[in-house]
């Protein structure tokens, strides 16, 4: 549940109430009646209006950014790896693979718990 006074981002409107998509809001009240589908009220300065909204149809404005930032920053990756002709590095962000010194190194063992809680221990005694 969001926290009253949160900005918010109006995303979508699933039930067709002519809702500003994209504009910016605040959450001024929660709807406490369980035979409603709308879970706020939302306050948009540049309607001047509330709005009536399903928890849905909103999303915070931090979210939204960091989406946004982690977006960019793989598109730079990704255009950076073209760039230089780093084939690995493009392999790693477009697919998903790891880097190679981050795969298990047990050889295809399966380690117990009792042997990495072990292992653990005998590094932080070193």
């Amino acid at each position: 549940m969001l926290s009253l006074g949160a900005k918010v981002v109006i995303i979508a409107d699933q039930f067709e109430q002519n809702l500003p998509l994209g504009e910016y809001g605040y959450i001024i009240a929660y709807d406490r009646n369980p035979d409603n589908v709308f879970d706020y009220v939302v306050r948009v300065p540049a309607a001047n209006r509330n709005f009536l909204v399903p928890d849905e149809d909103i999303e915070l404005e931090e979210v939204l950014l960091q989406e946004e930032v982690d977006r960019v920053e793989r598109e730079a990756l990704i255009d950076y790896a073209l760039a230089t002709y780093n084939e690995e590095l493009f392999n790693r962000i477009v697919k998903g693979e790891e880097k190679p010194e981050e795969k298990d190194n047990t050889g295809g063992e399966s380690q117990t718990t009792e042997d990495f809680i072990r292992q653990v221990n005998l590094k932080a005694w070193i």
